[in-house]
């Protein structure tokens, strides 16, 4: 029965993507959305898989964890609707509604694990508990991600088609991570839903109501699922808005707006302590080092001080960026890692070397990097687990990827080599 299920859910969500004009009119046939679709789908069951028998070695049972606790969810709505709807509200924390950053008796921190269980549970509604039919709810919901990115990504790179689709959609460990059932699917969506709705309504000159709730509805999403990036997007956000708005140099812009932001990140402790970052940044570092799994990496403790976060950014940016090394792989998973970031700095130097003089939206571009670079050293101020980290930086990897391999002059690296 369950596989005869999972045939019929299959087909009517393949054909559901195809009437869907936000995908059909993003510039692919019917068969390239059904084609994407599937290839989710895939990704998610590779996902479920893995987490069942190496879930232990590569640290993946999270996905299994919802599953298992949307069914006590699901149990919960048929028996006990009234705590079923109010529950996700309760804080078992003495002032955990205050501790928005905190990964420890925090209200906020509980809260992205409900969220994930409460669709699950909505889930197995429908697939009457089933986790593979689930994969096929959360790769339609997730699809539209990589279709927001993408129609940003075709616009900025006319002509560049393949290069988009391949950076936007088929990076491995991005369709990977984000198409099992966690939180990264959801967190890039949200993402996406941000730039997709920023890009356009500046290029219209115009927010409507619509790019509004687009906006409000993807803050909200990566401030309930992944809270500290609502804190580095914001100057990101302002700094592109600034640079559009007024038509100024953007490096200038970004430059400045990110310095004004570094400061108040390190002064505004004298203000309130409750506005003490520097300090949540390493509560936050303390207690990754506090656990304990196969893929975690020895690192120097932060100091809360300027200097003491300075001092850190190779530490921080080398691990979160280069990680996996050679010397880190202990399994398949990590052994791809290791390849795909390797190969991934392989087309930034032919980029650097091959570059071609395109005319493109810098605004946009310099949101990639800052947002991109902030981001990296946030993980590696705070995370020492290679496989935490690969699952947090592949939602990165589109932003800077994608831009790389449609500005590399590809006919002039076929010249060089072929001499």
């Amino acid at each position: 029965m369950d596989y005869f299920l999972f045939a019929a859910y299959l087909l009517l969500f393949c054909w559901i993507v195809t009437k869907i004009s936000f995908f059909t009119n993003s510039g692919f046939t019917k068969s390239q959305v059904i084609i994407l679709f599937l290839l989710k789908v895939m990704a998610g069951i590779l996902y479920g898989w893995v987490g069942i028998y190496y879930g232990e070695t590569a640290m993946m049972v999270d996905t299994w964890g919802y599953h298992y606790w949307g069914l006590q969810e699901y149990k919960l709505l048929q028996t006990h609707p009234g705590e079923y709807f109010s529950n996700i509200f309760y804080n078992s924390f003495e002032g955990g509604y205050y501790k928005f950053l905190s990964g420890h008796d925090s209200f906020w921190n509980e809260l992205k694990a409900k969220l994930v269980i409460k669709l699950v549970s909505i889930f197995d509604i429908f697939s009457f508990g089933n986790y593979y039919i689930n994969i096929i709810f959360y790769s339609f919901i997730s699809l539209f991600g990589p279709f927001c990115l993408y129609r940003v990504m075709k616009d900025l790179f006319p002509g560049k088609n393949v290069q988009v689709i391949i950076a936007t959609f088929l990076i491995p460990s991005f369709i990977y991570w984000s198409s099992g059932i966690h939180k990264e699917g959801l967190i890039f969506m949200g993402l996406s839903l941000v730039i997709y709705s920023f890009y356009f309504s500046f290029k219209l000159k115009k927010f409507s109501l619509k790019r509004i709730i687009y906006i409000v509805a993807g803050l909200f999403l990566l401030t309930m699922l992944r809270n500290f990036l609502l804190i580095i997007i914001v100057p990101a956000l302002i700094a592109w808005f600034i640079t559009v708005k007024f038509d100024k140099s953007a490096l200038k812009v970004f430059s400045f707006v990110y310095l004004f932001f570094a400061v108040v990140f390190f002064t505004a402790k004298y203000i309130s302590p409750a506005l003490d970052f520097p300090g949540a940044v390493v509560s936050k570092q303390r207690e990754f080092l506090a656990m304990y799994g196969g893929s975690m990496v020895p690192v120097e403790e932060l100091n809360p001080t300027t200097w003491g976060f300075i001092k850190a950014i190779p530490q921080a940016f080398t691990l979160s960026a280069l990680r996996p090394y050679p010397s880190d792989v202990k399994h398949i998973l990590s052994m791809a890692a290791a390849i795909e970031i390797d190969f991934i700095l392989l087309l930034f130097i032919l980029f650097i070397f091959c570059r071609k003089k395109e005319t493109v939206d810098k605004g946009f571009l310099y949101f990639c990097i800052f947002f991109s670079f902030t981001t990296l050293l946030s993980i590696g101020y705070t995370v020492n687990f290679i496989g935490a980290i690969v699952r947090y930086r592949c939602l990165l990897l589109p932003l800077l990827v994608t831009p790389i391999i449609a500005l590399t002059d590809w006919k002039k690296l076929k010249r060089i080599l072929s001499f």
